[in-house]
């Protein structure tokens, strides 16, 4: 089991490079320092993505698709020529059946490869939705003890990431109060919630070094400065977080603050991991959707096409506006009502998706621009 080394860059050397890297660090440790002016480093590249998770079900009801001027087209293509350059994906480690597994991840992720996609793997490291009121440990996890927990949770770790190869990798989804319940609770287990946490790092960086590592958190203010600071000395590149108003709350200016108080406090980059907003208060299923009231709205954002438009425009602005901002990614964006006018138990936002109810490209993806 991997454990924290006092030493944070040697430790990163350590983990990236192994023991001869280790050995070249120190060598080079005590050399003068060289004169010459370091080449300048091209900026990082912003993303612009979207959680298609669902798109391998939802592909299956053969529906159409059109660009805005409702000229038919392919669903990924409409996206990729308005901007859209990375796909958010989640993995469950058992599911019950293909949905958001790894052989269906692994096929959807070498679709998007080969279209010039990013991957953002997003390990929700449950056998099904993992959020802050829902940690559960895997089936297959759930009677081990902590030592073999941790063992397991580097093994899966390093096994996905190897075969997967993202851009981004998500260890956990919503961690809020931690993950792997009860082993790896947050706030009754400190030590085993950070301690797991380095596992899984450690894992993902010796297994594929490219791949950026990023913690996410639901929620915006005081709680994601405390979350943040809790895993202040952990590897990971990025901090993520969800905002959603129904949940989140009503104002934007709040999430502009919480992203500029933690840029100023952390040296890691910053997204929106999750975020979304209705075109509209309609439905088109027989499926309650989870916004659907005037009172759940920002004011100033009615739930019309420019409304959603102007909502994620401003997101990206305030991601932008952050010296550490790197992307944004827009949950649900394949989640129309694929089971037809009445489907039951289908989808509860299609008012929040990224076409209309005819399939049609709706404004708010223009934001997806270079």
């Amino acid at each position: 089991m991997w454990t924290k080394n006092t030493n944070q860059r040697l430790k990163k050397v350590f983990l990236r490079g192994g023991l001869f890297s280790v050995a070249l660090f120190l060598l080079t440790a005590c050399e003068e320092p060289r004169s010459e002016s370091p080449a300048p480093q091209p900026a990082p590249e912003f993303y612009r993505a979207a959680d298609l998770s669902a798109w391998p079900k939802v592909k299956q009801a053969g529906l159409p698709f059109f660009t805005a001027d409702s000229v038919p087209g392919n669903f990924l293509d409409i996206l990729q020529n308005q901007g859209l350059n990375m796909v958010r994906l989640r993995l469950w480690v058992d599911p019950e059946n293909s949905h958001h597994s790894l052989a269906q991840v692994d096929s959807f992720t070498q679709v998007l490869k080969s279209r010039g996609l990013k991957v953002w793997l997003c390990l929700h490291l449950s056998d099904t939705w993992a959020d802050p009121g829902h940690q559960k440990t895997p089936s297959r996890w759930q009677n081990l003890s902590y030592l073999d927990l941790a063992d397991s949770l580097y093994q899966y770790v390093y096994r996905v990431n190897a075969r997967i190869a993202p851009e981004v990798i998500q260890i956990g989804n919503e961690i809020n109060p931690g993950f792997l319940h009860p082993q790896g609770h947050r706030f009754e287990k400190p030590e085993q919630f950070i301690q797991l946490l380095d596992t899984a790092i450690a894992a993902a960086r010796t297994a594929y070094a490219p791949a950026e590592i990023l913690l996410h958190y639901a929620g915006i203010n005081q709680g994601a400065l405390d979350f943040y600071q809790d895993v202040a000395s952990l590897d990971y590149d990025i901090m993520g977080l969800s905002y959603y108003p129904i949940w989140h709350g009503k104002s934007l200016t709040a999430l502009k603050n919480t992203f500029l108080a933690l840029g100023q406090a952390h040296e890691q980059d910053l997204m929106v991991a999750e975020t979304a907003y209705p075109f509209t208060l309609g439905w088109n299923d027989w499926t309650n959707n989870i916004v659907g009231m005037e009172s759940q709205l920002v004011p100033g954002y009615p739930a019309s096409p420019q409304g959603q438009k102007a909502f994620l425009n401003e997101v990206r602005e305030i991601v932008e506006n952050v010296p550490q901002g790197r992307g944004f990614a827009y949950w649900g964006a394949e989640l129309i009502a694929w089971k037809g006018p009445q489907g039951e138990q289908a989808s509860p936002f299609e008012n929040q998706a990224l076409f209309n109810f005819n399939q049609v490209a709706l404004p708010v993806q223009e934001v997806f621009a270079p």
